[in-house]
């Protein structure tokens, strides 16, 4: 069932370009195929010939300075299609090919693409309040359809008036049968303290979705002779891009702290909520978001989950993780005791 029909028609009228949906699911060990319909007007074409491609690229620059010779966009991986004269292209026709085949009319032709399991997700690197209007950086997926002689040539210009295309969200969503939290503990010692201050958080699961409230357990056993006076929470994302350097950063996108007292020789535990959202990060320069389509909102990126073929030898991907932290901290100077979670946080978009 198709809900909604997503055109392009090119500058010169020749092309339409039709999709019955931009989000497609990657399952892990499979992603949805892209299925959609061009309608050609063969009058003027000549010798040249009508090709339709999907391409996910990694921009990493501002297209302006694309005129000056400066190109910030790599391919990761493109595949291209000669729809029109018919090349042998014949896909199985689906419900969705035949309802926008129906909606194009005469001179449609159908076509699919199979997006490999080995690509990066829909990412983008949130701009900064300076570069409003700008395009920002991340990886995208489009699908273009165009006129030229061949599919590829860099000799050969092709004209804006002769392409149209669309951009459309490759997403991943968490599994129905998520794993038990993770648990972590850590010991510290203090000076002129006998004994040490010992630290123990923990999550109920290992997936929480976009909006999810996350609660953590904190347990402090205080053994030493200071007053814990306050319990701050962290939550860090962490961005790994290995395509042109292996380059890999993190920002805080929540931190709260929590006015909670634990007298020398006590002990103390207490579940705390957090929620870590967007709408707290919005003038973050950089923070990974998830791919975003014209006029929609977004969130937090979510953690991208590798398949265990692939986690070795993944050359190119981005990939977000959401780690809390607790910290502790003592009066008479601050004695931190930090946590650091693995991979857990957002697995997955909340739809």
């Amino acid at each position: 069932m198709v809900d909604k029909v997503y055109k392009k028609t090119s500058g010169n009228g020749q092309l339409t370009l039709y999709l019955g949906k931009r989000d497609y699911i990657d399952n892990v060990d499979s992603v949805e195929s892209v299925e959609g319909v061009v309608k050609i007007d063969p009058k003027d074409l000549g010798d040249r010939k009508v090709w339709v491609q999907l391409c996910c690229a990694f921009r990493y620059g501002n297209e302006d300075l694309d005129v000056i010779g400066l190109i910030f966009r790599k391919d990761i991986w493109i595949n291209h299609i000669q729809l029109y004269p018919e090349a042998g292209h014949k896909p199985q026709l689906t419900d969705m090919h035949n309802t926008l085949l129906k909606k194009a009319g005469e001179q449609a032709y159908a076509f699919t693409f199979e997006i490999p399991t080995n690509l990066p997700c829909s990412i983008t690197l949130q701009p900064g309040p300076d570069d409003q209007g700008k395009k920002p950086c991340g990886v995208d997926f489009e699908v273009k359809a165009y006129i030229a002689k061949q599919a590829e040539d860099p000799n050969e210009k092709i004209d804006k008036k002769d392409t149209c295309r669309l951009i459309i969200r490759k997403s991943q969503f968490a599994p129905v049968n998520t794993g038990t939290g993770q648990k972590a503990e850590l010991c510290k010692s203090f000076m002129l303290s006998d004994k040490p201050l010992l630290l123990e958080a923990s999550l109920e699961k290992d997936v929480y979705y976009h909006g999810e409230t996350i609660p953590v357990k904190v347990n402090v056993k205080n053994e030493t002779n200071k007053v814990v006076n306050k319990v701050r929470i962290t939550v860090d994302q962490t961005t790994d891009v290995i395509l042109y350097s292996a380059d890999k950063y993190t920002k805080s996108v929540l931190k709260e702290d929590f006015d909670e007292t634990v007298e020398p020789n006590s002990s103390f535990e207490k579940v705390f909520r957090i929620t870590p959202l967007l709408a707290q990060n919005r003038e973050k320069r950089g923070l990974s978001v998830d791919g975003k389509l014209k006029y929609e909102d977004t969130n937090l990126a979510s953690t991208t989950l590798v398949s265990e073929e692939l986690s070795g030898r993944w050359g190119k991907r981005s990939s977000v993780s959401e780690p809390p932290q607790d910290d502790v901290a003592g009066s008479g100077g601050r004695g931190a005791g930090r946590r650091h979670g693995d991979n857990v946080g957002v697995g997955g978009s909340q739809r």
